[in-house]
Parts: structure tokens; C-alpha cells; sequence
């Protein structure tokens, strides 16, 4: 098992959401909602470790999570830094005044390394202004040409470069500067039906659109930069995704899954999938671990995940990657830390839901204890809010694991049934 404490020393956990690898730092907003999870990486930490996070962490959900984690509370140390208009979560420490405090924090911590989920440019300066290394890099942390890399490969050009150099099938597409736009879409759309609009670079789906021949052209969606791609829509069945791992000299595949999408966007995740074509999951792997290699060889240590669609033929043709820690990176660190490793990998299922009424994280958590839902150390079925209590969005993030896939559509249902909801 790939673990995120397979060295000694307490981690510096950056729940850094903010960061240009996802999105423009001009889009505060959508930002600002990814943010509102910082709260899961709770989930990872060990005693002694530090969480620096953009949004408050409940006393509620932290009692929660350690509970059943079973580790103490007073055992792990929050730092809030509050997100700053166009900087980076980690230049924003510096913004902040916080410096100083982290430098203590981690001086009393000596073998303390840097876990951010996106290894950008500030995280590596914040890492070198604490004197500490960067998790999972060797000594002198990740080269300058890494990082480079890493930029490179979560805009959908970048990807579509190497992916076309390592064999993987992609659907027809064209690169274009916002100013031809119209024209490249257009030009497409004689030759297909649909394609997609997709931002340079963007993460979860967002800014994404669909465009049908015939219809009005949408305009530009705010704040989602210059450069575009525009792919011929591929009739699809399944939305697939795999994670790997990238170490010296070698890369693996630590599992795949379902994506649940909503109008394009990423809404939740089945692990593992459930009847994907046998020849398509299998192409799955090969295609991520060559990503892998390639990313282990060019000097990249750590996660990265592979997106696809399957279409109805069983054909899968890849989408893009996204070389950092992913929305399903920590669901599944927290279904194999609390299942344990004595025992057969539980099925699980990542989503959202929107309760009958708002309520208290607390009394949110009695509902699942009542329903016989709750989830504790060791075992494999049940259900956990991995996030603390919603805010604008209403939407609670859950994860059900059990021993097959119908054991996790039952959970779900129990689970509306039990907060008078539905899917999000």
C-alpha cells in the first residue's frame, strides 16, 4: 500500500486548492468552493502532524474524525490561512504573517516534509523558506524542470502532446487561441454532430461546455483564460478514471473507478467499477502506466490519475491527467485506513447529497448512528461525511464502503432514506 507516512517525520499537510495548476487565480469563486474541502485532508493526518487549510476546521468535525481514526485530538495541529485574492495558497502563508508561526511549528518537528496536493511553484519556495523537503521527493526535493512538468501536464494541451506520444487514443481536437474560438468549433462541427469546449486549464470539469451543430454559440464563460481545446464529443457509456503512482524507476496502478458526472463536471466516484469492458479496464492500466513511467523517468514522485471514456463498442479514448492528489486521492486513503489492510479492499462509492433541511454537522452525524450507517476503525461497511458540514451548497460529501457493489447501492438509499434527501 502507497502511504503518504512511508517516512519518518510528521507531515506539513497544504490543502492548497488554490493554486494555478487547477484554475486562473482570477476565478475566485469557483475556487473559493473548492476550497470548502480542505477539511478532508483531516483524514490523512497522523499524530504530530501539522494541516495548513484555506477554511476552518469545525471542532465538531475534527472530533469526528478523530474518533475514528482513533487518534487524539490534541494530537494534531490546524493552521488557517484565508485564501487571497490571485495568490497561490502557499505564497498567500507569507501574505498572512504566518511564516513564522509554521517555522516554529515545524522546528519542533525535525524531520517534517511538505505534503501539498499540488506540487506548484509556491509550495516548492514555501517548503525551501521552512527548511524542510517535499513528501515524497528524495533529498533537494523536486527539480525545477519537474515542476515545469507538472504545469505542463495538467493543461489539456500538455496532455495531449504525450498522450498522443504514448500510444493512447484521443478523440479528434484542436488547440486554438480564445480569438479563434468560433472558428475552430465551427470548423469542426462540419465533420460531427457535438464537441466538447474545454479550457486550457481547468480541473473537475469546470468551464467545460457542450456545443450541438446547429445551435447558438454560447459565449465565453469569465475568467477561463486564452488557450482552448475543442474535441469532437465521443458518445460514451462510461466515465472512467485510474490512479497511479510514480516512484524511482517504476509506476503503479493504485485502482480505477467510475466517474458519476453532472452536466460534465465531476460528481462522485465507484470503486472499482462495476462492468466496465474487461479489454477497456485493461487499457486503462497499460495507458496509465506508461504516464507513469514516463512522469517517474522525467524525475515526478508521487500520485497522478488518468481520465477516459468508454463508448458503447467497449473503445476507450483518454481525456487528460491530472498530476497531483485528485478529489478521490484521500477518499481512498481514509476507505483503506479504516477497513485495514488484514482484509479484502472494500467497494466504495464517492458522492454528494442535499439533505430535507439544513443541520449541525453533529446532528448530522446522529442520523447515520441511528440508521446503523456509522463507520468505525476496522470495519468495512458503512457510511462517512468525509467534509465538514455544508455551506452555501448544501450538498453533504459522503463515501459508502461495503464488501460488494450491491452492499454500496443499498447505503446509499439507507442514507437518503435516513436524511430525507437525494443525490446531489
Amino acid at each position: 500500500m502507497i502511504t503518504e507516512h512511508a517516512d519518518p517525520g510528521a507531515l506539513v499537510l497544504l490543502a492548497n486548492f488554490v493554486s494555478p495548476l487547477a484554475a486562473d487565480l482570477a476565478e475566485e469563486t469557483t475556487l473559493r468552493r473548492w476550497s470548502e474541502q480542505a477539511p478532508r485532508k483531516l483524514w490523512l493526518m497522523r499524530p504530530d502532524d501539522v494541516l495548513i487549510t484555506p477554511v476552518p476546521v469545525s471542532d465538531t468535525f475534527r472530533r469526528y474524525t478523530c474518533l475514528r481514526l482513533g487518534i487524539p485530538e490534541a494530537s494534531l495541529t490546524v493552521l488557517t490561512v484565508p485564501d487571497t485574492p490571485h495568490l497561490p495558497m502557499a505564497q498567500a502563508v507569507t501574505a498572512h504573517g504566518l511564516l513564522e508561526p509554521l517555522r516554529t511549528l515545524v522546528r519542533e518537528r525535525p524531520e517534517a516534509r511538505l505534503l501539498p496536493i499540488a506540487l506548484d511553484e509556491a509550495a516548492v519556495r514555501l517548503a525551501a523558506d521552512l527548511g524542510i523537503g517535499v513528501a515524497p521527493y528524495e533529498a533537494g526535493g523536486p527539480r525545477p524542470d519537474v515542476v515545469r512538468l507538472v504545469a505542463d501536464l495538467n493543461t489539456k494541451t500538455g496532455f495531449r502532446t504525450l498522450a498522443g506520444r504514448l500510444g493512447m487514443r484521443l478523440p479528434e481536437g484542436r488547440e486554438c487561441t480564445s480569438a479563434d474560438l468560433d472558428r475552430v468549433t465551427a470548423e469542426l462541427l462540419t465533420g460531427t454532430k457535438r464537441v466538447v469546449v474545454k479550457p486550457d486549464r481547468s480541473a473537475g470539469g469546470h468551464g467545460m461546455r457542450f456545443v450541438t451543430r446547429g445551435d447558438p454559440r454560447p459565449p465565453l464563460p469569465a475568467g477561463t483564460g486564452e488557450r482552448w481545446v475543442v474535441e469532437r464529443y465521443v458518445e460514451h457509456t462510461r466515465a472512467v478514471s485510474a490512479q497511479g503512482h510514480a516512484a524511482p524507476g517504476r509506476a503503479r496502478v493504485l485502482y480505477d473507478g467510475e466517474m458519476r458526472m453532472s452536466g460534465g463536471s465531476f460528481a462522485g466516484y465507484l470503486c472499482p467499477p462495476c462492468d466496465l469492458p474487461g479489454g477497456a479496464r485493461a487499457e486503462l492500466a497499460d495507458w496509465t502506466l506508461a504516464l507513469g513511467r514516463h512522469l517517474a523517468a522525467e524525475g515526478y514522485r508521487g500520485p497522478y490519475s488518468l481520465d477516459a471514456v468508454c463508448a458503447a463498442d467497449g473503445t476507450l479514448y483518454a481525456l487528460e491527467c491530472n498530476v497531483r492528489r485528485t478529489a478521490t486521492s484521500t477518499v481512498h486513503a481514509l476507505v483503506t485506513r479504516l477497513a485495514g489492510t488484514d482484509r479484502a479492499a472494500p467497494v466504495w462509492a464517492m458522492g454528494t447529497m442535499r439533505a430535507e433541511a439544513a443541520m449541525p454537522f453533529d446532528a448530522a452525524v446522529e442520523r447515520l448512528i441511528a440508521a446503523g450507517l456509522d463507520v468505525r476503525p476496522g470495519t468495512d461497511r458503512g457510511v462517512i461525511l468525509y467534509v465538514d458540514r455544508p455551506t452555501d451548497d448544501g450538498e453533504w460529501r459522503y463515501v459508502a464502503l461495503a464488501p460488494d457493489h450491491g452492499g454500496v447501492d443499498a447505503l446509499e438509499i439507507r442514507l437518503a432514506a435516513a436524511f430525507g434527501g437525494h443525490p446531489a
